[in-house]
């Protein structure tokens, strides 16, 4: 719309209301939508701007609004009803809705940072009780002694037991330097206020050790739980700590890792390759763009990959990229199988939006969606507990240890001479 019809509308506007007003009665336009029809239009442009299938499912989304809107929207929960039911229709899991609480949660967990105590908090099954399911290493709270299993009884002299889990954690966070409060109740102690002194927490999700292989040589054991903001940084700094200590080797643990964001995919990919593509991606239109790898790696030891049925996303593409590229040996399972790209958008009423806006494909244009990846060397494996992974009963694990002594002896020839 130009300049001028902009002004035009604006000066018709303007004579109408004043036309309604001169009459004594604002008639209302019989367009005018509800705050709930507003969001859910706004879910829909969104989807029909960006959605990766133009056929939208092979039905008519103009349809699907329409649809949508014609029941009465009495209030958000209904609205809200009303936008899971559009996504639905388009049968793609990962295109979804999220309610302000969910859409916060996951700012929090892929931003890798948050300002508070410290505390993974989880509503317990049987109980229904807040407890801690751990403190984060270094964190004010572990500072504190908090132990995972403690219940958390009142934040600032607030009982819990009426409090959501976003509400207890919101209230757990804080600006850097104030002062929170808590109550914690621990198995044969009674209740027990402790006082914490908020900071920064960075949310880490590398775990890195060096370790020896059963013939003695030292190598690095990197494991990495999500994808965030923080995951490339960290694993830089694990890396160059342990090529410093001696590893000569490494493994890399991505069982379980669902993802995360696809620039940390794509950079963690770079530090181990010197040169070739990471990932091909294909938006609606077909058209391709690359993410390419421009060295130096950050060491060129052998590395493996373990792999399970939770490997997925921004994991896949790592594990693919390696892969393709001859870099790593992956062990495990048949990895989940999710080829397609999500864009976060945040909603007018602080609610958000992930929707599928491409596909990808790896360096040898394997599209894994719903397939997934198999690995080099194929190990089944019972679920481990915490303390069982990467341990004698961790089969996986294991057969990586056999695989990098063979490639140990057959690195060591190669250098001999």
């Amino acid at each position: 719309m130009g300049f001028m019809q902009k002004q035009f509308f604006r000066l018709g506007f303007s004579l109408l209301v004043a036309l309604s007003l001169a009459v004594g009665v604002l008639v209302q336009p019989a367009t005018a939508l509800t705050e709930e029809q507003k969001l859910v239009s706004e879910v829909w442009r969104i989807v029909n701007r960006s959605y990766l299938d133009e056929t939208f499912n092979h039905q008519n989304w103009a349809n699907v609004r329409q649809k949508a809107l014609e029941k009465p929207l009495t209030d958000h929960k209904a609205a809200y009803g009303a936008i899971q039911n559009m996504l639905k229709t388009l049968g793609d899991p990962f295109t979804r809705f999220l309610d302000p609480e969910q859409y916060r949660s996951l700012q929090v967990s892929t931003s890798g940072e948050l300002t508070g105590v410290g505390l993974q908090i989880a509503l317990n099954p049987q109980s229904g009780k807040l407890e801690v399911v751990s403190p984060i290493a270094g964190s004010p709270a572990d500072q504190a002694g908090i132990k995972p299993r403690d219940r958390i009884v009142k934040i600032e002299g607030i009982s819990t037991t009426d409090l959501t889990l976003d509400e207890a954690a919101t209230r757990m966070r804080g600006p850097i330097g104030s002062l929170v409060t808590l109550v914690i109740e621990r198995e044969g102690e009674g209740e027990k206020e402790i006082r914490i002194v908020r900071d920064r927490i960075a949310l880490n999700p590398v775990v890195a050790e060096l370790r020896s292989s059963p013939e003695g040589k030292p190598f690095g054991y990197l494991r990495l739980t999500q994808f965030n903001a923080n995951a490339s940084m960290e694993l830089a700094h694990a890396i160059s700590s342990l090529e410093k200590k001696g590893a000569a080797a490494y493994i890399l643990d991505l069982r379980n890792n669902p993802g995360g964001l696809l620039q940390a995919g794509i950079e963690i990919a770079r530090q181990w390759l010197d040169s070739g593509t990471i990932v091909y991606t294909v938006n609606r239109q077909g058209i391709q763009g690359s993410f390419e790898a421009f060295g130096p790696a950050l060491t060129e030891d052998p590395l493996i990959i373990l792999v399970n049925q939770g490997t997925a996303s921004a994991s896949e593409i790592l594990a693919g990229a390696l892969q393709d590229n001859g870099r790593a040996q992956l062990v495990g399972e048949t990895t989940f199988g999710k080829g397609l790209i999500q864009s976060l958008f945040e909603l007018s009423d602080g609610s958000g939006l992930a929707v599928t806006i491409a596909k990808y494909e790896t360096p040898n244009h394997r599209d894994i969606n719903k397939l997934g990846i198999k690995p080099d060397t194929v190990v089944t494996q019972q679920i481990l507990t915490r303390d069982e992974i990467a341990t004698e009963t961790d089969l996986q694990y294991q057969a990586a240890l056999d695989l990098l002594s063979k490639n140990s002896v057959v690195a060591g020839i190669g250098n001999k001479g």
